[in-house]
């Protein structure tokens, strides 16, 4: 999963996995920050239709894929804000259009706050913020967030388990392939990232800072999957209100991470808002 394009750059402190694609003089790239248990990968379907004519860059931030934990167990929402900015700044760019899923879109909408001169633009997918009661939590985050059964998991990780945690996102399970499977499975597995998990938990918070929001100026697309179980789109409504001219689309059969469920569906507003034909 490390081999090219992929590269690692020192961020923060961190030998941070990340991929930076598509052409150079693109004066607005397009950072894109994936969620809970995640990687760059969930990204990996558009990115490769908007690299064709924009520059992208995907990363696995603190915790999670190839990038892996934090010495210093710091989790906290703050913490993966300045990462963000920190990577902006190493690769040089002074500003970008980002876009987030879930907790990534938490850590976007929050890069938009604390550098707003860094952020032209967000692209918000089942964004993490409003605390909204989830009408169902995946197994793995459950066994994560419990003080006895989570280190057990750290050592036993059944597939059956990554499975059932991945087609609790979806809205159709059965759109979940074996490939996507090995995937999640490969970069939990990565040494201490299912310590990290647990640890984050109980750190990054961005329902503390989500009335916040209202602050934000700057164009905003809201996508979000009807069927999402984690972040009910309540949530979207909310964000869309208290984001001012933000636009929201919503897609019925979709779920928690649209961008891998369904790329082509999800890739039709976000060309649109980027004014790509």
């Amino acid at each position: 999963m490390g081999a090219p394009p992929s590269q690692f750059r020192v961020v923060d402190g961190l030998d941070a996995h990340l991929r930076d694609e598509g052409p150079r003089d693109d004066t607005l790239p397009i950072l894109l920050l994936h969620g809970t248990s995640s990687s760059l990968h969930t990204w990996e379907w558009w990115t490769a239709d908007l690299s064709r004519s924009r520059r992208v860059i995907t990363v696995d931030m603190p915790g999670f894929g190839l990038t892996g934990p934090d010495a210093h167990d710091d989790y906290r929402a703050a913490r993966y804000t300045r990462f963000a900015a920190a990577l902006l700044d190493s690769l040089r760019i002074a500003r970008a259009i980002v876009g987030g899923n879930s907790f990534g879109g938490g850590v976007a909408w929050s890069l938009a706050l604390d550098h707003p001169a860094k952020v032209a633009a967000l692209i918000l997918v089942d964004a993490t913020g409003y605390p909204t009661p989830s009408v169902s939590v995946p197994i793995g985050f459950r066994l994560a967030r419990n003080r006895v059964l989570a280190p057990l998991l750290r050592s036993i990780l059944p597939r059956r388990i990554v499975r059932s945690s991945i087609e609790n996102t979806y809205g159709d399970p059965a759109r979940v392939t074996e490939r996507q499977v090995e995937r999640y499975e490969a970069i939990t597995r990565r040494a201490g990232n299912r310590r990290a998990l647990s640890i984050r938990f109980s750190q990054a918070n961005y329902a503390a800072r989500i009335d916040e929001v209202s602050r934000i100026h700057v164009p905003t697309l809201i996508l979000w999957g009807d069927r999402d179980r984690l972040i009910p789109v309540e949530s979207s409504e909310r964000l869309h209100t208290a984001i001012a001219g933000s636009t929201l689309v919503r897609f019925p059969s979709l779920g928690h991470i649209p961008q891998e469920e369904d790329p082509a569906a999800t890739l039709v507003p976000v060309r649109r808002f980027l004014g790509l034909p």
